[in-house]
């Protein structure tokens, strides 16, 4: 399996980031793919890529949270990373009209300007949209026919919101969401429907841990997701779409190959 979307240079990892990458690897996870979401994950995450590139690789980008932090030296960062082979893709980027920790104008500039950067450098742009479809739609569109692969991540919308998407031709990144009972069950529904060639499977850890974990490993978790816990997801999207886990694992994996530009060596690990 490859983790599209881990932040592993999250400080909650600081202390004991080589267990999880035992773990990870114990667990079936092939290769990660470090987000990067504010200038010091992108540092951070570019450093940890380096001392394991046969299993990391990362993105760099501006999370629209810390939109308002864009600045022309942000820019120069972003443009820096993506021309390192390690990164792989642009972002995370996008709009959040859930929080709104950055003004929306401020959110709309920077999501601009990366995709902006991402047409420029001809990387795939990893993106970020919470409660804000309409208008992230709109500028997704303008910029689209001059982008290369494009992965709407932690994806927790609608049916409709994912066919805009899928007509963009878009793929789609499905977390531990899937597995609480609580707030996923429409997206089960969703997930029923997405074409398998553009479905992608992520952790986004330390975030979402998934509720389908035993009961004795969630209370050893704590509150802290990690890719480890990666097949609990697969699973929990088998089940939603009436197959085998190993499918799922075998097109995701070949999906998330082909949209970050992997190479898939024939051991346990990914050339970055």
């Amino acid at each position: 399996m490859i983790d599209i979307g881990a932040n592993l240079a999250h400080e909650s990892f600081s202390h004991d980031r080589d267990a999880v990458l035992a773990r990870a690897t114990a667990a079936g996870v092939r290769h990660i793919v470090l987000t990067g979401s504010c200038a010091q994950s992108n540092h951070d995450a570019l450093l940890l890529a380096r001392t394991r590139p046969e299993m990391l690789s990362c993105t760099a980008g501006l999370h629209p949270h810390h939109a308002s932090d864009w600045n022309d030296g942000m820019a120069r960062q972003i443009r820096s990373h993506a021309a390192d082979p390690l990164c792989r893709a642009v972002g995370e980027c996008g709009l959040d009209y859930f929080r709104d920790l950055s003004p929306r104008a401020d959110q709309a500039q920077a999501f601009r300007a990366q995709l902006e950067i991402a047409v420029e450098t001809q990387r795939p742009v990893f993106l970020h949209q919470r409660d804000a479809h309409a208008d992230f739609l709109f500028i997704l569109r303008e910029y689209r026919p001059q982008l290369t692969a494009v992965c709407v991540h932690c994806f927790t919308d609608t049916r409709a919101a994912m066919d805009a998407y899928l007509d963009l031709d878009c793929y789609i990144g499905i977390t531990g969401w899937i597995c609480d009972e609580r707030r996923g069950a429409d997206l089960v529904e969703t997930v029923a429907h997405l074409p398998s060639d553009r479905l992608l499977i992520e952790t986004d850890a330390p975030y979402l841990l998934p509720r389908n974990l035993p009961r004795a490993l969630r209370k050893s978790a704590g509150r802290r997701n990690e890719p480890a816990y990666l097949p609990w997801v697969r699973d929990a999207i088998a089940e939603a779409r009436g197959a085998a886990p190993e499918s799922i694992e075998a097109c995701t994996t070949a999906n998330a190959a082909r949209f970050f530009g992997l190479t898939l060596r024939a051991e346990s690990s990914t050339d970055a």
